[in-house]
């Protein structure tokens, strides 16, 4: 089943200052892990496709997709870190939940079906502890900004 471009929208799960060699994945569906598109010393980033279906029964977007985890009206993104993201010997076992709801609706509405535009997520990596980001991320440890391909 093809989805249509005007609904789709592309999202990219930017972590800063993650701790050093602790492996990231975003998950997939159940059990399918994606690796990072970029990994340096000061960041880990992931891009994503996410659909949008028909707005909720309160307007708000519909977010849709393998990526999209959870029920309708409180869909997230997974980040697995560590032992969750296939990394074998390390004391790390988390997962950061993505609040795909905390996205401002001016946000998707100016990304939905742009292929020049995207949405970024800007996540601090490493917790008070020194390990990695994990649980629900809320701000101020997220901020979302809409990002566009230069010209």
């Amino acid at each position: 089943m093809q989805t249509d471009p005007a609904r789709q929208l592309q999202i990219i799960l930017t972590l800063q200052s993650p701790p050093p060699g602790v492996a990231f994945a975003v998950q997939r569906g159940r059990d399918e892990l994606v690796k990072p598109f970029v990994v340096t010393a000061d960041l880990v980033s992931f891009a994503i496709t996410l659909a949008l279906g028909p707005s909720l029964a309160d307007g708000s977007p519909n977010f849709r997709g393998p990526f999209a985890q959870g029920a309708p009206a409180d869909r997230f993104v997974y980040v697995n870190s560590g032992f969750y993201a296939g990394q074998m010997g390390t004391p790390w076992e988390r997962r950061a939940k993505i609040k795909l709801a905390d996205i401002p609706v001016a946000l998707v509405e100016s990304a939905a079906g742009n292929p020049d535009a995207a949405i970024e997520a800007r996540i601090h990596g490493t917790m008070k502890d020194g390990g990695p980001v994990c649980a629900s991320v809320r701000p101020p440890q997220i901020w979302w900004q809409l990002v566009r391909r230069p010209a």
